[in-house]
C-alpha cells in the first residue's frame, strides 16, 4: 500500500477544498448571494437585472377592467413536500388546473414566501403561497394568494405539521385538494410579469388574488424556523398596466 506522506495529505485537503470554492454559489436572499447580485452569480441569471417586467411589484393605483374569471378546475390528488433550499413547495402531479380566457394551465404546485412578496398599497402579508401553472404551449400562469394571520388554516394543517429540512421531501398520506386554500371570493389584479427566482425569466402571466386566507401564528412560526425570509423586492413596473377585477 502506498504511504500518503502528511505534508502530500495536507496538499490533498487543500485541493479539495479549493475545488469545493470553485463551485457556483447558492443563491439566497441575503448577502453577498441576495437578489442584487443574482444576476452577476450566472450568465443565465443576467434577466433578473436586465428584464423589464420584473416581479413581484408593489399594486397600487390598479385599473379597474372586465377581466376574465378565473375558471378554476382543481381536483383532489398525490402531493409531494420537499423542501429545495430556498422554500417549502407542494408538488402536484395530478390535481386539474384553471382557464383563463379560454387557455387552460395544469396546476404544477404551489410554494410560500414569508412575507408575501407581493404588495398592496406599500403593505405586505405575512405570507403568500403561488400556485404555478403551465400551458399546453409552455407558458406560465401564476396565482397568488395572500394569507394575512388569525385562524389555524385547516387545509395546510398536514403541510405545516411536518416541513423538511432542507433536501428533504415526503409524500403526503392522504390526497390534496388544492381548492381548499383558495378564498371564497376570486377576484383578482393581474399584470405581466416574471418568476421571482434565478433565471427570473419573463412572459409569466399573474394573478393576485384580492382576498386573503389565515394562518395562525404558530404555522408562520413554523415556516419562519427554516426560512426567517425568503421574499425578493418589489421591481419597477417600468410602464406596466395593473389592472383590478370588478368583482
Amino acid at each position: 500500500m502506498r504511504t500518503i506522506l502528511p505534508g502530500a495529505f495536507a496538499a490533498l485537503l487543500l485541493s479539495v477544498a479549493v475545488a469545493g470554492e470553485q463551485q457556483p454559489p447558492h443563491w439566497s436572499y441575503r448577502g453577498e448571494h441576495g437578489p442584487t447580485h443574482w444576476a452577476q452569480m450566472d450568465p443565465g441569471f443576467s434577466t433578473c437585472a436586465l428584464g423589464r417586467v420584473q416581479s413581484p411589484i408593489d399594486i397600487r393605483n390598479a385599473l379597474k377592467a372586465d377581466l376574465p374569471e378565473i375558471d378554476f378546475a382543481y381536483s383532489a390528488g398525490p402531493a409531494e413536500v420537499l423542501n429545495n433550499g430556498h422554500t417549502v413547495q407542494v408538488n402536484l402531479p395530478a390535481s386539474g388546473g384553471i382557464a383563463i380566457a379560454g387557455v387552460n394551465y395544469a396546476l404544477l404546485q404551489f410554494h410560500f414566501h414569508t412575507p408575501s412578496e407581493e404588495r398592496i398599497a406599500g403593505m405586505a402579508m405575512p405570507m403568500v403561497a403561488h400556485l404555478v401553472h403551465k400551458s399546453a404551449a409552455g407558458q406560465l400562469a401564476v396565482v397568488a394568494v395572500l394569507f394575512k394571520q388569525g385562524r389555524e388554516n385547516p387545509a395546510l394543517a398536514n403541510v405545516f405539521a411536518t416541513l423538511p429540512a432542507e433536501g428533504g421531501k415526503y409524500r403526503l398520506a392522504d390526497s390534496f385538494d388544492p381548492s381548499r386554500i383558495l378564498p371564497v371570493k376570486r377576484g383578482y389584479y393581474a399584470f405581466e410579469g416574471s418568476l421571482t427566482t434565478p433565471p427570473c425569466s419573463e412572459n409569466v402571466r399573474w394573478q393576485v388574488l384580492k382576498e386573503p386566507l389565515e394562518v395562525s401564528g404558530e404555522q408562520l412560526a413554523a415556516f419562519r424556523a427554516l426560512y426567517p425570509m425568503n421574499a425578493r423586492p418589489t421591481q419597477p413596473l417600468n410602464g406596466r398596466e395593473v389592472l383590478e377585477s370588478r368583482n
